[in-house]
């Protein structure tokens, strides 16, 4: 007899209708110890996994100086969030629109002149604000005070953006079905360590990737690079606008930022000249690029001065728009925040806030390939001998590099663009030389 059949139809009805009380006693009894029999053999519900991994965490936590009462309340009562994008969850379809902006938009959408013309007004106007801490701020960390205000105007718009997640929740959530579980899971271990230190719980808001403060730390990040920037003796990158600015400056400072250097000039490239010829790999002197035929755009060309400074070519549209020669402090600006485009958006802002800025050569509504697209592309690519740092979904200047160089091999436009022609052309050639 199956489980229900007594009441599934009239049938049933009319038969547990003429049992004794007695029997129906028993048939509940037989039926509540199958239900139990099934419970225990059955695998453990999606809730019961997550509070698992979450006490599977205790050791690592202990290990690193959180206390079991600290440990405790940070999970009490904790569900994961399954509204957050980027997790893997079976039977969800991957949303290529959700997550980080600075990867799912394009060039032309990011960067908006609109809005950076309108960040770069309200920026003059905080800078002017807190002008005294942060020209010392300039003075004690050697970094440029238009960068300080231009990555608080990307990560703040100047306080009108709210970080709308609990990050224990999130980084939790990452850590336990995140497509990056080992990253975030040393991000949450962070994230307890600063409950541990004393950073209420009630600060601690976050980004759907966990980063917190007005400035948007990561975890790992915070206890590496606090600066005391009212020098009050005390650090609250929450609340504290001096504290949280000093400390991003620190720690852009901390990854290598030099003193007085240009994030990059917006560049011409000469007749001959490619974006194949973009990314690190192919950094030269701005003497060399001289040589080669590249000139500044706009009215102040290159000087003697700058023939020494080392840059490379990075071009965030492939063909499709503007192409600059960046500095080593670009680099820096990508340590913040892993993103030619966001690094791109911090530079040009930061020059509107002082007065130039803006592109000569604006981006083209150049249409964005969907991650499943570029993540084929690199790992035929990579399969045909072009080297990958990546297979992420993600366009980066090796990306752009690699098509470019592959177009440039096959006698192909040269846009340097992962296109669906140019996946077509990859699976023709890797299903040829298979054969």
């Amino acid at each position: 007899m199956k489980l229900g059949s007594v009441t599934s139809d009239k049938r049933g009805s009319g038969l547990r209708a003429g049992l004794s009380a007695r029997a129906l006693g028993a048939l509940a009894a037989i039926a509540m110890a199958m239900a139990a029999a099934i419970s225990v053999s059955a695998p453990a519900s999606a809730a019961d996994a997550f509070q698992d991994f979450l006490q599977s965490l205790w050791p690592e936590a202990e290990a690193q100086g959180v206390s079991r009462a600290t440990f405790d309340a940070a999970f009490k009562g904790l569900k994961p969030d399954y509204s957050l994008p980027d997790l893997v969850i079976d039977g969800r379809k991957r949303d290529d629109s959700a997550g980080q902006a600075e990867f799912t938009k394009s060039a032309f959408e990011y960067l908006n002149p609109k809005y950076l013309s309108t960040l770069a007004v309200q920026g003059r106007k905080f800078l002017k604000e807190h002008e005294k801490d942060i020209v010392n701020i300039e003075k004690k960390t050697g970094v440029d005070r238009y960068i300080m205000v231009a990555i608080w105007g990307r990560e703040t718009a100047y306080g009108t953006h709210k970080l709308p997640h609990d990050a224990i929740r999130v980084l939790a959530t990452q850590a336990f079905t995140g497509r990056r579980k080992d990253e975030f899971k040393l991000e949450l271990l962070a994230a307890l360590k600063m409950l541990q230190s004393g950073v209420p719980r009630s600060k601690m808001r976050a980004s759907w990737a966990g980063a917190v403060g007005l400035t948007q730390f990561m975890p790992t990040e915070y206890f590496q690079h606090l600066e005391d920037g009212d020098g009050d003796g005390k650090v609250d990158i929450f609340t504290s606008v001096p504290d949280a600015l000093a400390s991003a400056a620190r720690q852009l400072a901390n990854k290598g930022w030099v003193r007085g250097l240009k994030w990059g000039y917006e560049a011409h490239l000469p007749d001959g000249g490619d974006c194949s010829l973009e990314g690190p790999p192919g950094e030269r002197t701005i003497g060399e690029w001289r040589k080669l035929g590249f000139t500044r755009t706009g009215n102040k060309p290159f000087t003697a001065a700058d023939n020494d400074i080392r840059a490379y070519l990075m071009m965030p549209s492939g063909a499709y728009g503007p192409a600059f020669l960046v500095t080593e402090n670009f680099k820096v600006i990508r340590l913040y925040n892993t993103s030619d485009l966001y690094a791109l958006f911090v530079g040009d802002l930061a020059d509107r806030i002082a007065g130039a800025g803006g592109f000569h050569v604006p981006a083209a509504k150049v249409a964005q390939p969907r991650t499943a697209q570029v993540r084929e592309i690199q790992a035929l690519l990579e399969k045909n001998g072009y080297p990958m740092d990546k297979i992420d979904g993600k366009i980066g200047s090796n990306t752009r590099r690699q098509v470019g160089i592959y177009q440039k091999k096959n006698g192909l436009k040269i846009d340097c663009w992962p296109t669906e022609a140019v996946l077509k052309h990859l699976r023709t050639n890797t299903a040829q030389a298979g054969k």
